[in-house]
């Protein structure tokens, strides 16, 4: 039961960090060099030490054995993928002061909520097949660094293009937004 109770708790604690992260994605920001890589790395430090925690508490109780490593290899790529998809979906425009702006879509939300539920779905699996511990739970904050990393190191890719003279998005590199929906006019009123 331990297993279930410190994934509980695992649960509890992270749960408010992905609603502060997803309610984040949906302001109105700018696109920063380095600011957008400080959070992942804060994430991954957080997930350094929560898979060390987390192997320990199997090794606690018996050795770890392949499989549930593979999961969470397969659970952290899992995370890219999901990373690379969200950031599709960002809104990335020049604002009234030559600034780069980023905003995320309705469907940025859906992928991170769905990204969230995958990643609590594996976490399950690798702690089922680990028979003991909870690394499958505590790897949330990897999963959530390389996630967020990879997101916001596309979206960065895409602010630099706006950056350089004559720069600009070709339209098909946001499928989900309307051309009217991106004009610095339409984001003054939020």
């Amino acid at each position: 039961m331990q297993s279930t109770n410190g994934g509980a708790a695992a649960l509890a604690t992270a749960l408010p960090v992905v609603g502060l992260v997803v309610l984040q994605q949906l302001r109105t920001r700018r696109v920063r060099p380095i600011g957008s890589l400080l959070t992942p790395a804060v994430f991954a430090a957080l997930g350094i030490a929560g898979i060390a925690f987390g192997v320990a508490s199997v090794v606690e109780h018996h050795p770890l054995t392949a499989l549930p490593v593979v999961l969470l290899v397969v659970s952290l790529a899992v995370a890219a993928g999901f990373g690379a998809a969200r950031a599709r979906t960002v809104r990335v425009w020049r604002g009234l002061r030559g600034e780069v702006l980023r905003k995320g879509t309705a469907v940025t939300t859906g992928l991170w909520l769905t990204s969230a539920g995958v990643h609590f779905g594996l976490g399950l699996w690798i702690d089922h097949t680990a028979g003991a511990g909870v690394l499958g739970a505590v790897s949330l904050y990897a999963y959530l660094a390389i996630g967020l990393g990879t997101q916001n190191l596309l979206v960065r890719g895409r602010a630099a293009a706006l950056r350089r003279p004559g720069g600009a998005e070709q339209p098909d590199s946001r499928p989900y937004v309307r051309q009217r929906d991106v004009s610095p006019h339409a984001e003054s009123s939020s």
